[in-house]
């Protein structure tokens, strides 16, 4: 099964049932995500409320490459190089909508706020949640570890996704140019190279 079939069936997996009103939200009115769990929050400043899912500027290993139909061939995510036990980072703010297996393959999936209606969805895999479906989670908020398992990158790899429904999406797309820009180029001093002498 291919990654896209993998979301599919991790957005489409029917609700536990939720004791309670609206929304049944994993965390309580008033706490914050990662309170008193042993989870901390990423030292990730976000830039426009959006940061990389890995911490730092992570190697992009493969890019996002559209099917040029629904089920035709592609890439629906980018695959960011990550080994065994890297933190995973919220790459926005959101609700996580799905944390578990799908076809042997840890995977979370975050509904981002304020991003209409149907929101956009991040996904991450293969990972180990330290999320449940219905925590609200930060940018930069550590959400699972990367885990052992099925991965289509020789070195490893988090696949990060974006969709909107059934459509599959850029994730990059989510970053603002400052977070997808590498630094100015600086010349350095030359040192030990012979000056040319007139011709």
């Amino acid at each position: 099964m291919g990654c896209g079939g993998l979301y599919a069936l991790a957005a489409e997996r029917p609700p536990p049932n939720v004791a309670g009103a609206a929304g049944g939200l994993g965390t309580s009115a008033g706490a914050s995500p990662g309170a008193g769990d042993g989870r901390a929050p990423a030292p990730v400043d976000p830039v426009d409320g959006r940061v990389w899912p890995l911490e730092g500027r992570p190697p992009v290993l493969r890019g996002w490459e559209p099917p040029a139909t629904e089920y035709g061939r592609g890439h629906r995510g980018v695959d960011l190089g990550a080994g065994r036990g890297t933190q995973v980072l919220a790459a926005a703010t959101g609700r996580v909508s799905f944390a578990g297996d799908v076809a042997g393959r840890g995977v979370v999936v975050i509904e981002l706020a304020g991003t209409g209606d149907p929101p956009l969805r991040t996904t991450y895999e293969p990972v180990r949640p330290l999320v449940t479906k219905g925590d609200e989670v930060t940018a930069g908020q550590v959400v699972a570890v990367m885990a052992d398992g099925a991965s289509h990158c020789a070195s490893g790899c988090l696949h990060w996704g974006l969709r909107r429904a059934d459509a599959y999406l850029d994730p990059l797309s989510l970053l603002p140019p400052a977070l997808l820009r590498r630094g100015p180029s600086r010349l350095l001093p030359v040192s030990g190279v012979p000056v040319p002498g007139p011709s």
